[in-house]
């Protein structure tokens, strides 16, 4: 009697135990086509409900016998009638499994929100990885049949977004399937036209003020320069986060230090924090690898964001470096043909596909609507911004000293207030 009574006792608190909302979304969402897998997550106060759902997809439908994937989307519920943001990533949409991760749009329009990981990235890969189905077109595909599948469900506004790649990715999607969302905002979007753009280096080297500029020559120089006291320490961090390289080691440090002006105008862009020729070379060192770290270049530090490399070599294009300010301090002979040697190996050999950017810019010159382009005055990636001055559909706005950290809420006020007003235009 004792043993039923304790098992009753268990029963009735598992059952207490379960959530106390409604499980209808769960059902519908299980019987979706396509679905494959859903589960529960916790969310914080601004969603109701959130779920983790695995897709299943071809990885080419128009060659079905090329095998399937599963891919992760993280939806976070707040009405079926409320609008939906949906968030096209670049690349892993792990940070998307916190319960507290809500993205700016989905506050500003009280929405719902659907977060997609790209293909090829973290727990969206195939299992047997053939680099020719890693294409824009598949992927934009995949936001597709997941919006295609998802809007049974929610049938209000919906807004593509992303940020960088990201940002590029939802630009390229609205070029592929045009009539699938309502709106677009693309966060610091390159739009580059070969492996080496071109348009980055002489860029940089009209940021700020020639004085700010300056600063960051003379930093890269006393690196240099300081070869011999600061190498070893840079060795010894090398030896102790265990990273390898598929270039020497002192030419990995030329590349820290020629990386050192994109990444502090990506992420700083405050020149007071670069320390002066009379600090100490410990000084110089640390806050060299906290800019520019080498595990950047290293073959451990690349090995989660191997995809977007192939991605940058077939289509999306990437940047190059100056060395001519440096003549005579550096160990390579020139940073030409850097990208496939460093961050591609001898196991992957592709060609650039200019097209893309090309069909790219084109759209979004004459055919994009509803679209807002957010960038950095000082971001780097704002050189291959695309140019939009013709079409009046696109708002694009630069923020004043801006950072790749550039979003709406970060934006001056009437710039802002613009993009506020327009979102609710098209939204409503």
């Amino acid at each position: 009697m004792n043993t039923l009574r304790r098992l009753l006792i268990i029963l009735l608190l598992s059952i207490f135990a379960l959530p106390l909302f409604s499980t209808e979304l769960l059902t519908k969402l299980e019987s979706l086509p396509g679905v494959v897998y859903v589960e529960e997550l916790k969310t914080g106060d601004f969603f109701t409900e959130k779920y983790l759902i695995l897709f299943e997809q071809y990885l080419d439908p128009s060659v079905p016998e090329a095998g399937k994937f599963r891919q992760r989307v993280f939806l976070s519920h707040k009405s079926y009638s409320a609008p939906v943001v949906y968030i096209t990533e670049g690349y892993s949409a792990t940070y998307a499994e916190s319960e507290n991760y809500t993205n700016e749009l989905s506050k500003i329009l009280d929405a719902n929100q659907i977060c997609v990981e790209h293909r090829y990235f973290s727990e969206s890969a195939p299992v047997d990885i053939d680099w020719s189905y890693l294409t824009t077109s598949l992927a934009a595909g995949d936001h597709h049949n997941i919006l295609t599948t998802l809007k049974e469900l929610y049938q209000g506004k919906w807004v593509s977004t992303g940020i960088s790649k990201g940002g590029e990715t939802c630009l390229l999607y609205q070029m592929y399937y045009p009539n699938d969302v309502d709106a677009t905002v693309a966060y610091v979007a390159p739009v580059a036209t070969a492996l080496e753009d071109g348009r980055h280096e002489p860029f940089i080297n009209n940021i700020s003020t020639k004085k700010d500029r300056k600063k960051i020559t003379d930093f890269q120089k006393e690196a240099l320069k300081r070869r011999s006291t600061i190498f070893p320490m840079f060795n010894q961090f090398i030896q102790l986060s265990k990273l390898s390289f598929r270039i020497p080691i002192e030419e990995v440090y030329d590349y820290c230090v020629l990386e050192y002006p994109f990444a502090f105008w990506q992420w700083i862009g405050n020149t007071d924090k670069i320390p002066s020729k009379k600090e100490t070379d410990t000084k110089i060192f640390q806050h060299l690898i906290t800019v520019s770290a080498p595990d950047y270049f290293s073959i451990e530090g690349s090995g989660d964001t191997k995809p977007f490399y192939y991605q940058a070599a077939k289509e999306l294009g990437y940047y190059g470096y100056q060395t001519e300010h440096l003549s005579g301090l550096l160990k390579i002979k020139s940073a030409k043909n850097y990208f496939k040697l460093i961050f591609l190996g001898k196991d992957l050999k592709v060609d650039f596909y200019a097209q893309t950017a090309i069909d790219l810019q084109k759209f979004l010159q004459t055919k994009a609507k509803n679209t807002i382009l957010i960038y950095g005055e000082f971001d780097p990636w704002t050189a291959a911004a695309p140019d939009v001055s013709e079409n009046p559909e696109v708002i694009k706005i630069v923020k004043p000293n801006g950072t790749h950290a550039t979003r709406i809420m970060s934006l001056p006020e009437n710039d802002k207030e613009m993009v506020l007003k327009s979102l609710k235009a098209w939204m409503e």
